[in-house]
């Protein structure tokens, strides 16, 4: 097992988002052993490993005994990503990439293989959006019974805590009433909310790749549960340049919200309050990782919104 790790390496883009604590360099420093048992176990062949890959798994192409392609995801879990396998075993395939295996608590899942190099983002904008919107119409289901999904009022929680963390960066001059607004639209919305679904939590073209059973299927869940307006404010912000870059920026946030919302079924308030929420949030924790220009894009939407 010693010598399978030695061949495996962790991508750079992986070491640099985790490796920023004790923990997060402790968790790297035993990745390349946790992949190679997990290879061992399940009778795997390692063909590559991706690079970069996620932000916050190794993700390798893998072929089993059977020679059937596969792919070996090992993530850092945190309260996010830690019912990743229990969202999957829901969905069944029915519009998520199909869950083979899985040792959760270790965060290391066997999943299909899907197209990596073809991401629901090479489709044309409008495209895109009408293929994401079908694919949400199969996501959003009711929750099992006994689940363990957090709630979005606790994930919303810790969202508010990172912006009022973040709202006095270096360079967030004008933030504070942003986060302010930003907070409050949140708490609102909790307090009036009257529906319960699973939610993917990070539903974007990015997460969408193509597939051989079907056009196309979503990956790397964060799930939760709660109402499908905080889902569908992910999906609003996605190619938000080509927004901010056009003319008439409020009008054109707009046209996509309404746009959203009617396709869906979602009230256009609701709708926008947490996407402001998740603009401002977005756009803070890139100016804490130095990434500027996504910050001051993300900003923009959430200002105009």
């Amino acid at each position: 097992m010693s010598g399978a790790a030695g061949q495996i390496t962790v991508p750079e883009w992986l070491a640099r988002g985790v490796g920023t604590d004790e923990d997060g360099r402790r968790w790297l420093a035993e990745l390349p052993a946790l992949v190679a048992e997990h290879l061992a176990h399940w009778d795997l062949t390692l063909e590559r490993v991706l690079d970069p890959g996620g932000s916050l798994s190794l993700v390798g192409y893998v072929h089993r005994d059977d020679l059937s392609p596969a792919v070996l995801k090992a993530g850092l879990v945190t309260p996010e990503t830690a019912q990743e396998h229990a969202a999957l075993t829901h969905w069944a395939g029915r519009g998520a990439v199909l869950l083979l295996a899985a040792d959760p608590a270790r965060g290391v899942l066997l999943l299909e293989r899907l197209h990596g190099d073809i991401p629901l983002r090479s489709l044309a904008e409008p495209k895109a959006m009408l293929e994401a919107t079908s694919l949400l119409h199969r996501l959003w289901v009711e929750p099992p019974a006994g689940h363990r999904f957090q709630p979005l009022a606790d994930r919303a929680a810790a969202t508010a805590d990172r912006l009022r963390r973040h709202r006095d960066l270096p360079g967030a001059d004008g933030a504070a009433a942003l986060v302010d607004e930003a907070v409050a639209a949140a708490e609102g919305l909790l307090g009036s909310a009257t529906e319960t679904f699973l939610l993917h939590g990070d539903f974007h073209h990015g997460n969408v790749l193509a597939a051989d059973r079907a056009p196309w299927l979503v990956i790397d869940p964060r799930p939760l549960t709660g109402e499908r307006a905080y889902d569908l404010a992910r999906l609003a912000l996605d190619r938000a340049d080509t927004l901010v870059g056009s003319p008439g920026v409020p009008a054109a946030v707009r046209r996509r919200l309404h746009q959203l919302s009617d396709a869906l079924e979602v009230d256009r308030e609701r709708l926008r309050g947490w996407t402001l929420f998740r603009a401002a949030d977005l756009g803070l924790r890139a100016l804490a990782a130095g990434r500027r220009a996504d910050a001051e894009l993300y900003l923009e939407f959430a200002g105009a919104l």
